[in-house]
């Protein structure tokens, strides 16, 4: 009898097993969880998961960095952009001053050789220019933030006024005064940008 039953015991587990019979287990062991049902605690953790959703972004920063990049490292970016926002639009004015000065020529090895010469040629050109006018205004904003030790739009303003009137230091005061407007103004642009999520949001304070 002993043998039968426990015959049939292992074969019930074996069944058991591979989905023949039902097994027998025991929940003693989880008898002492507790069923938290819409309790926000976990009881395996003890923690609150509304402490964990955290509204604001976290970095991990060397200790005394600051989040968000200074205006040396963004110099390398704002240089290289503007060499590459240069050559772009170089190519494209090339393009078209080397059809519309080859229009009367026919499509021949002598007007596709003229067109990339003005293509290289104002490719570079514009490269050159608007990467000098970054080099300065880099260089500018850089000097100006530790002098006053402080980055604000002021910095940004007063980098772009110096730089453009530099730039056109060669072309007499009027130069000058032209190449300071335009700094001024082109930075006044970005610095408006900037901002303009903070300006639309302070606006209906006033009234």
């Amino acid at each position: 009898m002993d043998n039968n039953s426990s015959g049939k015991g292992g074969f019930g587990g074996m069944g058991g097993m591979f989905g023949g019979g039902a097994p027998e287990y025991s929940n003693t062991e989880l008898a002492g969880v507790p069923l938290t049902g819409m309790s926000p605690l976990s009881p395996y953790l003890n923690v609150d998961p509304r402490y964990l959703a955290q509204d604001s972004d976290e970095f991990i920063l060397p200790m005394g960095a600051s989040k968000t990049r200074g205006r040396f490292e963004l110099a390398f970016f704002t240089i290289g952009g503007c060499c590459m926002t240069g050559c772009a639009f170089g190519v494209v004015n090339g393009l078209r001053m080397g059809i519309t000065e080859t229009r009367d020529m026919p499509w021949s090895k002598p007007r596709n050789v003229q067109i990339l010469n003005l293509i290289t040629r104002q490719g570079a050109s514009w490269a050159n220019t608007l990467g000098s006018v970054a080099l300065l205004y880099s260089v500018f904003g850089v000097a100006i933030e530790k002098v006053r030790g402080a980055e604000d739009d002021i910095n940004t303003l007063a980098a772009g006024t110096l730089s453009g009137m530099l730039y056109k230091s060669t072309s007499g005061l009027k130069g000058v005064a032209r190449g300071g407007l335009a700094g001024l103004a082109l930075t006044g642009l970005y610095a408006l940008y900037n901002n303009w999520d903070h300006l639309k949001g302070s606006s209906p304070s006033r009234y």
